[in-house]
């Protein structure tokens, strides 16, 4: 039996077990450069959970079109079995993906997914999973939690599937992970399901992994600061931005907003963020744009539009200057010939440089000689 298919809880003297109840059986379904650390994520919950009870409560295998050896993003490979013909029926799968998920395409896993969902399985979209269940077409007008980095392309690929940005939805036939630590969120839900609260508490305390966040928890702490930090009304106008890249609002649009005056919005900004406001939308635009280079076909002059910038040359120059290169050399986040994948700088950084920036061009303006007339 292979390793990865069944693991099994601490043995227990006779007279102390019960009526023995079948383990839970889980399929997780991986493609090359998935995210290891995310399977491992939902897969830990499982095993403490066997290692706690007097029977094992889960058996697991792990499946792959592409095995036998998968190569996660990370360099590590691990053995998969085929896709096979076992209806799994009342049994939950987990289609798990990564980067370049976007271009991956497989007939026999979309067809062996249909196949699982019409004859009764529960399935779980992980990550970047979403592009695996969305091309068998069993993701449209349901709600998806994916990552939020790569939420915007997946949104211009498939605009009918509503993202909410939260750790994990839940369904009597699909269920959505974001992946990252959501993924131990979502299992210990799903222990808390089958086998109380009490079990999956005992299971969190033994992976040292308290609290427990609830699914609409939200995934991201912004800019390297936790938004709780930040006052209500800045929170308020960074989802002002947020919502509309497209179409940016302009400092008056969120001054009136917010019902601040234009003074007091870029003293926000400066105080939380270190930065203005222009600065910061554009920042969040270039943001946007980076994940529709990586996850979509649309051409430079389109993504260029589709966040907001009125001119190429505008968002070519913007982008350089943010990201050290320009938009066509950034088509591919993780390009065939390269061993890792590659995410050029991150906010706290430019947002770092800016402030160097602004301090800077403060000291110089203090230091300049008056001129007199």
């Amino acid at each position: 039996m292979s390793k990865n298919r069944i693991l099994t809880g601490q043995p227990t003297a006779p007279h102390l077990r019960g009526p023995v109840t079948p383990p839970a059986r889980i399929s997780f379904v991986i493609v090359p450069r998935f995210n290891m650390a995310t399977l491992i994520t939902l897969i830990e919950p499982l095993r403490v959970a066997n290692y706690l009870a007097p029977e094992p409560l889960y058996q697991w295998e792990i499946l792959s079109p592409d095995g036998p050896e998968i190569p996660a993003s990370n360099g590590l490979s691990i053995t998969a079995q085929p896709l096979d013909d076992r209806n799994r029926r009342g049994e939950t799968i987990f289609a798990l993906a990564s980067w370049g998920a976007e271009d991956y395409s497989n007939r026999d896993l979309a067809g062996w997914l249909r196949r699982q969902s019409r004859d009764g399985a529960r399935l779980c979209a992980v990550e970047l999973g979403c592009y695996l269940l969305a091309k068998a077409g069993l993701l449209t007008g349901r709600p998806l939690a994916t990552h939020w980095s790569w939420a915007p392309g997946f949104h211009e690929r498939y605009p009918d599937v509503p993202l909410v940005e939260q750790l994990y939805t839940l369904g009597d036939s699909i269920l959505t992970c974001a992946g990252g630590m959501g993924g131990v969120d979502l299992m210990l839900r799903l222990i808390a399901d089958r086998h109380g609260e009490g079990m999956a508490g005992e299971v969190a305390d033994q992976i040292l992994y308290q609290p427990i966040r609830p699914p609409t928890a939200p995934q991201r702490r912004t800019l390297g600061q936790g938004t709780d930090e930040f006052p209500p009304t800045l929170r308020r106008a960074i989802a002002l931005i947020e919502e509309n890249i497209a179409d940016p609002l302009s400092v008056p649009e969120i001054a009136d907003a917010l019902g601040l005056s234009q003074r007091q919005l870029e003293r926000l900004f400066h105080r939380g963020l270190g930065c203005s406001v222009v600065q910061f939308g554009t920042l969040v635009r270039l943001q946007h744009a980076r994940v529709l280079l990586i996850a979509t076909k649309l051409s430079v002059r389109e993504i260029a539009t589709a966040t907001g910038f009125n001119a190429l040359s505008h968002f070519a120059s913007a982008f350089r200057k943010c990201f050290d290169r320009r938009p066509s050399d950034y088509r591919q986040g993780w390009a065939p010939s390269e061993p890792a994948p590659s995410w050029p700088g991150t906010l706290t950084g430019y947002l770092e440089t800016l402030q160097q920036r602004t301090a800077r061009a403060v000291r110089e303006a203090r230091n300049a000689p008056i001129r007199t007339t």
